[in-house]
């Protein structure tokens, strides 16, 4: 039988998310005896007032005299590591283990509250956020680019075979298409095809690509470019990646990029543009025809041509079938040709 006081200190420590074998070793228990209390539902009694009988004084420790020096360096620095703090009470006279300390530490730690996460929303045709992903499918690697309007959530996709500026500046064109309009600015990931270098922190100014600079001054955005590792400013296109790896490409098969690109448009008009969004609890596609489409900015009167990027190649023209109006050309053997001259020097000389 175990007391009172153990089932509280356990149901304290569980509250505190320590490793169920670090609150064992707290408690002189196998984490076998942890589980069983937990799955047995002991844990679930009223537990505010000891039972008669069964209440114990607690087990003096080693560890006992410093503890109060562990808790008074710990409000001061929270970051010390029971390494360290094991050191110290060591030099002043501490003669038990590690692993007491390690355990008090872990439930006397002050732990920070978390940051509250703050959602950065934008205006309707305010802002797009755009993104890479990759993909492989048996015939090979291919580059998913996802344009995701920040006010309707409005999903543009299409795959394609490298992820280059050519595919960048085709992606956006057809996706304005799409959307009717340009939205104010744009949001990348640190694209190389986007951004050259961006020193901003050093106090630097961001570095765009020249070439895709010209192509956003003839559509009239805005670049704007994520610091590198704050993936938070992109959310809105980092969770629609993860929504089609796992809602459209996971279990799903494809026959190659045909297939693939019609299964792609009718996911985005069927499934994707026509869910109830997770955030904005409103259908994207709902959402963009009332409120955001009549904010973007018109499309440019003539698409862009780029003097640097080679244009994208055109394929080749299918050898056809032999059709009406075509000249017939008549075959026949080298032998043949020969008896006819024969023939004609014979006419000739009679």
């Amino acid at each position: 039988m175990y007391g009172w006081d153990k089932f509280v200190l356990l149901k304290h420590l569980l509250d505190q998310k320590l490793p169920k074998a670090a609150i064992a070793r707290q408690l002189g228990v196998s984490r076998r005896i942890i589980y069983y209390w937990i799955e047995s539902g002991q844990l679930e009694r009223d537990l505010s007032a000891p039972a008669a009988g069964r209440s114990a004084p607690p087990r003096a420790t080693k560890l006992d005299p410093y503890k109060a020096i562990i808790t008074e360096r710990l409000a001061s620095y929270p970051a010390l590591s029971a390494v360290r703090l094991f050191a110290e009470i060591k030099a002043a006279g501490y003669t038990g283990g590690i692993t007491q300390v390690r355990d008090y530490v872990a439930i006397t730690r002050p732990r920070p509250e978390p940051e509250p996460l703050v959602r950065f929303e934008t205006p309707p045709g305010r802002q797009a956020q755009v993104d890479f992903a990759e993909f492989r499918f048996p015939w090979g690697k291919r580059y998913a680019l996802l344009v995701v309007l920040g006010y309707s959530r409005l999903l543009w996709l299409r795959f394609y075979p490298r992820q280059t500026m050519r595919t960048v500046m085709d992606g956006l064109t057809e996706a304005f298409a799409a959307f009717g309009g340009v939205p104010v600015e744009l949001l990348f990931d640190q694209m190389r095809s986007v951004i050259l270098d961006d020193p901003r922190a050093a106090g630097g100014k961001l570095l765009e690509n020249p070439e895709f600079l010209r192509f956003a001054h003839h559509w009239g955005f805005t670049i704007r470019a994520c610091r590198p590792y704050r993936a938070k400013t992109k959310g809105k296109v980092e969770r629609p990646v993860r929504y089609v790896r796992d809602n459209f490409v996971y279990g799903r098969e494809f026959l190659g990029d045909a297939d693939l690109d019609a299964q792609r448009g009718d996911w985005l008009e069927h499934t994707a543009n026509a869910r109830v969004h997770g955030t904005t609890k409103e259908i994207p596609r709902v959402r963009f025809e009332a409120e955001e489409r009549h904010a973007l900015r018109p499309l440019a009167a003539q698409p862009y041509r780029s003097l640097v990027v080679p244009a994208a190649p055109v394929p080749r023209p299918a050898v056809r079938p032999l059709g009406v109006g075509d000249v017939a050309v008549e075959r026949r053997a080298l032998t043949a040709y020969a008896q006819l001259a024969e023939l004609t020097d014979a006419e000739g000389a009679a």
